[in-house]
């Protein structure tokens, strides 16, 4: 399973951002202290807080009244590119800027944007707080990915997503591997018909041998192919029935195709020889009917069920927020 695009990054963040946004304010706030400005301890003191508390807070520093950097970037997380960076550069021209300043109090949160310092999408909550010689700006970088993951307690999983995709690597090198046999072994049958004295009336049933190797290594092949695409390079968002879906209906395609290919070659295979097996190709090819019938009901079921689960979603929303608002 690979990391998440930007795209749904930002989809389950639009989904999230009441609940998220609640959390950063809170952080910010329980951070925020005119101590900051002053007291170097005081500044390391809340860098070790928001990492031991809040694995998906970037970095932090401190504005002046007019945008300039007072502090060099304080990174959270370990190993941080931009860490020690920034001091004394203007952020006056920055979003977080203009929107803590056109703000009445409060903390400020952006929309997403991809950071100039780690590269990653993140947002950042911006603060205003008075001291002994003024005013001034708590920043907070957020990394929006490590953010949801935590909102939705996705961490854990996270961990073993690299063991899954080794197994998956190493089932799909098995499959592929079976593929290759099995093109070995058609394309040998396939050099043993040309090279056959046999007479005509025997070669004709002949070449079924080898279209069955083949329309097989094309079934293992498929399965493969979407296992591959589907668990090791494409992201799947277990909290959504949309990717269980697109999985389950990819693998029942493969499967609908193979045993389709397969009733055909029965029935053909009967037609030119005795016809002992067109009952079975027919039976076959009922078979797959079914199949595909089963499929679209499941298809259309479930694509029901996600269009009720995104209206009823607004509605919650919006219950939450007028609940927040009564006084």
């Amino acid at each position: 399973m690979a990391s998440p695009s930007t795209l749904a990054i930002i989809e389950r963040y639009e989904e999230t951002r009441h609940a998220l946004n609640g959390l950063i304010e809170s952080i910010v706030t329980g951070i925020a202290s005119p101590a900051l400005f002053d007291d170097a301890a005081a500044r390391d003191e809340a860098v070790r807080c928001a990492g031991r508390h809040y694995p998906f807070v970037d970095m932090l520093y401190l504005l002046d009244e007019t945008g300039a950097q007072l502090t060099p970037n304080l990174p959270v997380r370990k190993n941080h590119p931009a860490a020690g960076r920034g001091q004394g550069i203007s952020r006056a021209q920055r979003p977080y800027f203009a929107l803590a300043q056109a703000q009445v109090g409060g903390v400020a949160i952006t929309a997403p944007y991809l950071s100039n310092a780690s590269g990653q999408l993140c947002i950042t909550a911006i603060v205003r707080i008075a001291h002994d010689r003024g005013y001034g700006y708590l920043v907070l970088d957020i990394d929006l990915a490590e953010a949801v993951a935590f909102l939705m307690g996705d961490g854990l999983r996270k961990r073993f997503v690299p063991f899954f995709r080794g197994v998956y690597s190493v089932i799909v090198a098995g499959l592929f591997a079976v593929v290759l046999l099995l093109g070995y072994a058609a394309l040998v049958q396939l050099t043993e018909i040309f090279g056959s004295s046999d007479q005509a009336a025997d070669l004709h049933l002949k070449p079924f041998g080898v279209i069955i190797f083949l329309t097989l290594g094309l079934a293992v092949f498929d399965l493969g192919k979407t296992i591959l695409e589907e668990e090791v390079l494409m992201h799947k968002d277990v909290y959504r029935h949309s990717s269980t879906r697109r999985t389950i209906t990819r693998f029942m395609a493969a499967i609908l195709i193979a045993v389709s290919i397969e009733g055909l070659l029965l029935m053909f295979k009967s037609a030119v020889g005795n016809g002992e097996h067109v009952t079975d190709g027919v039976w076959m090819m009922a078979a797959a009917v079914g199949l595909l019938v089963g499929l679209g009901l499941y298809v259309y079921l479930g694509a029901r069920a996600e269009q009720i689960l995104l209206r009823q979603k607004p509605k919650t929303g919006q219950a939450r927020a007028n609940r927040q608002a009564r006084p």
